[in-house]
């Protein structure tokens, strides 16, 4: 940063003579033309800007280069201190503005009294507004540090509600509880989860974001690897309209509805079904764990679904894979439409004929189980699996 242009010995000696009443006239000001302060000037926070306004009416007319550290902190104070208030920082910046124009105002008339010559005259007023540009900069930075310190504890306090609800097993209701209200949410009747892959984006801010686009008591946070939404009361009128426009374009999925008590479930469905995104299901939209329950059911075991797989289709693996492979769809058709052998031929678009030989080689080689209906529920879960196998 910069620094203030120093005033000429001269003009600091002509000034000096206006310092004992303008900061009294400097508050009076700022409380009757910048309206956020009209009462604020009157407690503690009057008190901090009247100091401000004496140091930095001291310091300029000194002229010394740069602000010292405790000097600094005035005025990152007030900035830190606009944030808590829960005001903008326009209201301080406009205050330093109507200061620094009431303090040109009244050095301007010294200056004139002093006789000072027009050159020193440009250059108080070049220096009064580098001085009130500096310590405008540090204000901002005294409240953009609040704004992250605050965002990053609403982070955690999020984090930490989110970890709680979904822990295995369960955390505690009073524990769950208490950091719901100290994360300030109010924890529902019913919620669903929403996952969404944000690719790379930061996983924080987006989950951030979409809690923002979700609104209505939504609370989001990175988990997994995905933003991580549990959804109040999803069945409400728009609610899914709103979840869709949110998450469009992206690979997103929606858990159970579930108390809030069952939230953990709901986050494994719903991280469970992102990651069938682009492996059997559509990549880029909103999908419902609801529509993919058998091959979550599956997956939930991927060591006895690979199982199930090889055991139930080994009568295949004698075979050349073509011939393999066609037997196999052929099996999957069958059971799809058992006995309805031109439906099964239009299915694989094949003649009726081909159909009825291929039977024949599958009765060949599974015999009596084709007509359990116990094995053929075993066979089309093995299909089932042998599919979701060759898609990871």
């Amino acid at each position: 940063m910069g620094h203030p242009a120093a005033l000429p010995p001269a003009a600091a000696e002509a000034l000096r003579p206006a310092l004992p009443h303008l900061a009294d006239e400097i508050i009076a000001t700022i409380a009757r033309e910048v309206p956020a302060y009209e009462r604020a000037m009157e407690g503690a926070f009057g008190q901090v800007v009247r100091l401000g306004v004496e140091v930095a009416l001291g310091r300029f007319v000194d002229g010394r280069e740069r602000l010292g550290r405790e000097e600094l902190e005035t005025y990152v104070n007030l900035g830190r201190g606009e944030f808590h208030a829960g005001r903008s920082l326009d209201a301080l910046l406009g205050a330093y503005r109507v200061g620094a124009r009431l303090a040109w105002r009244r050095f301007v008339e010294a200056g004139v009294a002093a006789g000072l010559d027009p050159g020193d005259m440009y250059r108080i007023g070049e220096a009064i507004f580098e001085y009130i540009d500096e310590l405008s900069a540090e204000s901002a930075e005294g409240y953009a540090l609040e704004q992250r310190a605050e965002a990053g504890g609403r982070r955690r306090r999020r984090r930490r509600l989110v970890e709680r609800l979904t822990a295995e097993p369960p955390a505690g209701e009073d524990e769950v509880r208490a950091a719901a209200a100290d994360a300030g949410w109010e924890l529902p009747r019913e919620l669903a989860a929403l996952a969404v892959d944000v690719g790379e984006e930061d996983v924080e801010d987006a989950a951030e974001r979409l809690a923002r686009e979700l609104g209505h008591g939504v609370v989001a946070a990175a988990y997994d690897g995905a933003a991580l939404a549990l959804v109040p009361d999803p069945g409400a009128p728009g609610r899914r309209r709103g979840v869709e426009a949110a998450v469009a374009g992206r690979s997103a999925a929606l858990g159970p509805v579930v108390p809030w008590t069952g939230a953990a479930r709901s986050v494994r469905f719903a991280l469970g079904t992102l990651r069938l995104a682009g492996h059997g299901a559509p990549a880029g939209r909103l999908l419902d764990a609801g529509d993919h329950l058998p091959t979550l059911l599956l997956r939930a075991d991927a060591e006895a679904a690979a199982d199930l797989a090889r055991s139930r289709l080994a009568p295949l693996t004698s075979l050349p894979a073509p011939a393999a492979e066609r037997l196999r769809e052929t099996l999957r058709a069958w059971l799809d439409r058992p006995g309805q052998v031109q439906a099964i031929a239009a299915a694989l678009g094949v003649h009726p004929q081909t159909v009825r030989y291929r039977l024949r080689q599958l009765r060949e080689l599974f015999g009596a189980r084709l007509e359990d209906p116990d094995a053929r529920f075993e066979l089309a879960l093995a299909l089932r699996a042998a599919d979701a196998e060759g898609r990871r």
